[in-house]
Formats: structure tokens, C-alpha cells, sequence
């Protein structure tokens, strides 16, 4: 106990010098870094607890014989002068699938390299669920798979690089999520990456089917497997979207059912050498130029002409839809404020001056204030633009909102603490566009501290056992593991209510934020509600604020009973979990972490 304590003062010592010294930034560059050190760690510790035994295989193989529903998955693996020891173990991480209803369906496209033929050769002699197919002429990775596809008499394909590996449960995972859900026609794992020494690492879990994050990123890649009459029906893989072949398969395939499924486990490594996007992005560059053209396609089937469209995001395979926001689209900006009039006058000049967008007003709902300043403020700044509302009763987030729409007049309500800041011009225009969608719930946006770190980049629901902001206290940067980056618009299943956009038409199909609550918990419970409504909640990292976190509030405690009423109304999503957050991650730690967990 003694030693702890002054582990645990040694700690707070240094922490505290380190402060002093560099300031938060410094303080905090040391803690990600020790958090990076220990996710490193965890995922060993995970790949460790989780790897198969005998007796791991054979109560598989048990479990297996006793499924109903046992298909047959065909694996296809285009194949093109890759080295023979990365060949090698690609076709042995097949054999090594503890289930045995597979069949390996290869297309040689005219390799070169003369290992190639007589490595292939060597394996279908071996085993006679091994297919192989030589074509006579390269047509690249598009056409060496349809040649693939053409072998497969399973009733699903699933999809391999011929330098990667599957786990030895992957296919027997596949099969358990089948017979749950036979009337999947898409299903993708976790994967990670595994380097020329074998080591696995950067491990990348997903969130369940998220479209929106779909069409930022092509983020359920490896392990996909479909639904072999419904990718024949779609005509397969197009040539002419080589590097994103997979990516437009799947864009063509959304289109058709949404049946998608994920299974919240590594079960693919992709490999990590020069030659491979695991290694560099740059080294495929018209893999992303690809993607982009079969992302514009997408949208131009899915929606009226002009209405849609897709452009390149910052990085390499990261893209930022757009969509035409209609004429005459009217904006209610909904501030609460209880005088600070320092506060609420920044939060104004920063609308009036960068805002890019015309067609909004301005909701102030005065909420009691009492100072001479502030009264003299609203009528110097009272116009067509701007009203004053009067709110006078006891401090109630949900019930001030409610009556700002009551007296709105837009058909998007953008709801707005008073201790934000605008940064991005057109981050009006972003939120109403998405807004309007008629699929969409509501939009969130990416907040930061005056610091420049993250405040706000979607709220997950279980964090922390309650609900919290995942990324907060980092750094706004493009992270690619062990989660989706907060820099790519995605789903989420709820966003802070500092900064909350939403339709008319969507209030009045889901109703009005829930006045049980008085300070916290509203704002993520209307989102749930839209979620079970069928709707998208939508995260744009492009909306950007500053926000100094209830400065204007900062003396009212949180009730209990707000935390009773998220006991009640977040249940569903603490008993079972975010879908938008892996399950393989830690919800006691903003920072997104692995926590190792078994079988």
C-alpha cells in the first residue's frame, strides 16, 4: 500500500515538472506516447491469450460439426510474381483453416517469375480443393479476379492478397456468423498488419457497417467475403478500378442490400512490405484515383444528378463527399446564454465574420441573465438576424432547445453552446447539407480545446460507463490505428449537443429532446432515438470549433437524476455495446485502446 502511494506521488511529481516545463501540449505528447507503448502491448497480450491451441481446434472442430448451416467458401487469390515465400505462407494459412468446407480458387495472371506456376502446381496436386486457373495474358488485379471467380462453386467468396494471411479461425468464424445470420451477403473482420519478420501488429478494429464511413474510406477491406450469386449478378470486378476493385464491388453491392455484417475479430494480416499499400499508400497512387471515380459513380447512381459528388480528402484513400444543399434552405442557430457576455460576443463575431452560408438566423434564448452588460448587449445587437428570446425559468438544456425551436423559423436547427468558437467557414454549410439528407439524424462536429486539441470527435455511448467523447485530449491528426481516425467524416451513435445539427423533418418524426433531463444526458439520447428511427448520426471532422467546455455553465453539478435517465434510456447500447465502437477497445480510456479479451 506504501509503495503504491508513492509510486503513485513519484508520478504526479513528475507529471507535475513536466507540466510546468512544456506546458499541456508537452504533458500530453508524453502520455500518448506511453498510451501508444502500452496499446503496443496490449495487442500482444491479446494475439497471446487469443492464439489456438489442440485443444483450441478441436473444440472448434467439435463446434463445427454441429452447426446446421456449413457452406462452402471459396477463397480467391489472384496471383502475380510475388515472392515465393510470401506465396507460400498465403496458400498455407488456407490449409491451415480449422474449417474444412473451403475451397482455394487461384488465378495466375501470366506471371513471369517461374516459381510461381510450379508453386501452384505443387499445391493443387496436394490438395484437391485446390483450384487453379492460368491465364494467358496479365490483365491485372481486376481480371485475375473475375478469373478467380469464375472457379468458385461456393455459395461465398472470400477475398485474399496473395502475400497475406488468414488466421486459422477466420473461415470458422465466418461459418458461426452464417448460421446466426444466414441472410448475410456481405461480411468483413478485423485485420492488422504482419511484417517480413512475422510479427503482427497495427491492428485496425472496425466499427459495425457504418455507411457514411464507408463512403470516407474504404475501412472494411480485409476480411471480406460475399454472397457469390450476388457479386456474379453484378457483373464481378470492373476492370478499369484496379487498386479499388474491392472498394467499387462493394459500392455496387450496398446498393443492392444492406445485410452487411461484421465480426468484431483480427482475422486477416495484411502484409507489410515495399511493394504493398500496408507499407506506404503512396506506393498504389491510381489505386486512390480509382476509388474516387468509383465513389462518383456511386453517387451518381444513388442520387439525382448535382446532388452528390465526391472529391479527394487530405491522404491517400480518404475522400469527402459533398451534397448540394437546396435553394432557399433556411438556418436556425439555437444559443442558450445566461450572461458571459465575453463569451457569447466571440461565439457571434466568429458566425457573422467566417460563416460562408447566408440563409440563417440567429436564436439567442436568454436563460436569466441578470447584468446591465448583457441587456445592453442583446439591443445593440438585436436585428432581423438576431432575436432574443426570453427563457426565464430554472437552467434545463433540453427545454431551452425545445423552445428555440418552438420560435425558429429554419428548416435545419443547428444547436450551439455559447462558448464555441467558428473556424471553418463553410462549417454551416457541411452541417445543413448533411442535415437535410432525408437518412440522416443529426450531425456532429469535430471540436477543439483552445489548445488545438480534440474536445469533441463523437460521443460513444458505454465510454467511460456512461457516454464520452472518444479522441479527446489528442491531437486532431489522421491516426490509422486501432480505430478510424477522427479526421474522416463517419457514423456515430451520438454527438455533444455543443454543436448539434438537425432537420425539422427529423424533430418531427423522432420528437424533441427529452426535458426529464436537466444538464447532461438530452443530447445523446435524442441521437439514440434517431438511431432507432432508422437514422444516420454523422460525424464531419471538416465542421470545425473551438469550444471551451461549459465555461458558461461551470458552477451547475450534474444531477443524479440525469444519470439515472442514461442508465435507463443508454441500457440497450451498455448491455451490448456501441456498434460504431469495436467492442476490442477500451471504454475507460478516451484515447482509443486495446483491451485484451477472449474468445
Amino acid at each position: 500500500m506504501i509503495k503504491a502511494a508513492r509510486r503513485i506521488f513519484l508520478l504526479s511529481k513528475k507529471a507535475y515538472g513536466l507540466l510546468r516545463r512544456e506546458g499541456f501540449k508537452g504533458l500530453w505528447r508524453k502520455v500518448a506516447f506511453l498510451r501508444k507503448l502500452s496499446a503496443k502491448n496490449s495487442y500482444r497480450r491479446l494475439l497471446a491469450e487469443n492464439r489456438l491451441t489442440e485443444q483450441d481446434r478441436a473444440e472448434l472442430a467439435r463446434r463445427i460439426g454441429e452447426m446446421p448451416f456449413r457452406p462452402l467458401i471459396s477463397v480467391l487469390v489472384p496471383v502475380y510474381n510475388v515472392e515465393e515465400k510470401w506465396l507460400r505462407r498465403c496458400l498455407d494459412s488456407v490449409l491451415n483453416q480449422v474449417y474444412p468446407h473451403w475451397e482455394l480458387c487461384l488465378a495466375d495472371d501470366a506471371s513471369t517469375a517461374p516459381h510461381v506456376r510450379r508453386v501452384l502446381q505443387e499445391y493443387s496436386a496436394a490438395d484437391r480443393r485446390i483450384k487453379v486457373v492460368y491465364r494467358e495474358k496479365n490483365g491485372h488485379i481486376a481480371a485475375a479476379s473475375n478469373s478467380a471467380l469464375s472457379l468458385a462453386g461456393g455459395e461465398y467468396i472470400a477475398l485474399l492478397d496473395h502475400d497475406d494471411e488468414l488466421t486459422a479461425d477466420a473461415l470458422y468464424e465466418v461459418a458461426r456468423l452464417l448460421n446466426r445470420h444466414p441472410d448475410a451477403d456481405m461480411i468483413y473482420s478485423d485485420e492488422d498488419k504482419i511484417d517480413e519478420t512475422g510479427r503482427r501488429h497495427s491492428p485496425l478494429f472496425k466499427p459495425d457497417w457504418s455507411y457514411d464511413t464507408f463512403l470516407s474510406q474504404m475501412y472494411t477491406c480485409h476480411l471480406g467475403v460475399y454472397r457469390t450469386r450476388l457479386v456474379k449478378e453484378l457483373g464481378g470486378f470492373r476492370e478499369g478500378f484496379e487498386g479499388s476493385q474491392d472498394y467499387d464491388l462493394v459500392l455496387r453491392l450496398c446498393e443492392k442490400t444492406e445485410k452487411i455484417y461484421h465480426i468484431p475479430r483480427v482475422l486477416y494480416s495484411w502484409r507489410e512490405i515495399a511493394t504493398s499499400t500496408a507499407a506506404s499508400a503512396a506506393s498504389k497512387p491510381y489505386a486512390h484515383t480509382s476509388g474516387l471515380r468509383a465513389l462518383n459513380e456511386h453517387l451518381a447512381r444513388r442520387y439525382k444528378p448535382g446532388e452528390a459528388w465526391c472529391q479527394s480528402g487530405r491522404w491517400d484513400f480518404v475522400y469527402d463527399v459533398r451534397y448540394r444543399l437546396p435553394e432557399n434552405t433556411g438556418v436556425s442557430i439555437i444559443i442558450p446564454t445566461r450572461d458571459r457576455v465575453d463569451l457569447l460576443k466571440n461565439c457571434l463575431d466568429s458566425i457573422i465574420t467566417k460563416t460562408d452560408y447566408a440563409r440563417y438566423e440567429i436564436i439567442i434564448m436568454d436563460n436569466g441573465s441578470v447584468e446591465e452588460e448583457t441587456a445592453r448587449y442583446f439591443e445593440a445587437i438585436r436585428s432581423d438576424k438576431i432575436k432574443i428570446v426570453e427563457a426565464p425559468y430554472a437552467f434545463n438544456w433540453a427545454r431551452i432547445n425545445n423552445h428555440g425551436i418552438d420560435v425558429a423559423g429554419g428548416d435545419v436547427f443547428v444547436f450551439l453552446n455559447n462558448d464555441t468558437e467558428v473556424i471553418s467557414a463553410d462549417w454551416l454549410t457541411r452541417l445543413a447539407e448533411k442535415a437535410v439528407r432525408r437518412e440522416t439524424g443529426t450531425v456532429g462536429a469535430l471540436l477543439l480545446y483552445r489548445d488545438g486539441t480534440i474536445q469533441h470527435a463523437g460521443v460513444v455511448v458505454g465510454m467511460g460507463g456512461w457516454a464520452d467523447h472518444v479522441f479527446k485530449g489528442m491531437e486532431p491528426v489522421h491516426y490509422g490505428s486501432p480505430f478510424i481516425s477522427p479526421l474522416i467524416t463517419r457514423n456515430v451513435l451520438a454527438s455533444t449537443g455543443a454543436c448539434l445539427a438537425v432537420s425539422r423533418k427529423t424533430v418531427e418524426k423522432i420528437g424533441r429532446f427529452n426535458e426529464e433531463f436537466i444538464i447532461c444526458g438530452s443530447d445523446v439520447e435524442f441521437c439514440l432515438r434517431a438511431h432507432e428511427n432508422g437514422l444516420r448520426n454523422i460525424y464531419d471532422p471538416e465542421v470545425r470549433l473551438y469550444h471551451l467546455e461549459s465555461r458558461s455553465r461551470r458552477n451547475l453539478a450534474i444531477p443524479e437524476s440525469d444519470f439515472a435517465l442514461s442508465a435507463r434510456y443508454y441500457k440497450k447500447y451498455l448491455a451490448s455495446g456501441d456498434p460504431f465502437y469495436n467492442r476490442n477497445l477500451d471504454l475507460f480510456s478516451p484515447v482509443p485502446a486495446v483491451t485484451p479479451q477472449r474468445r
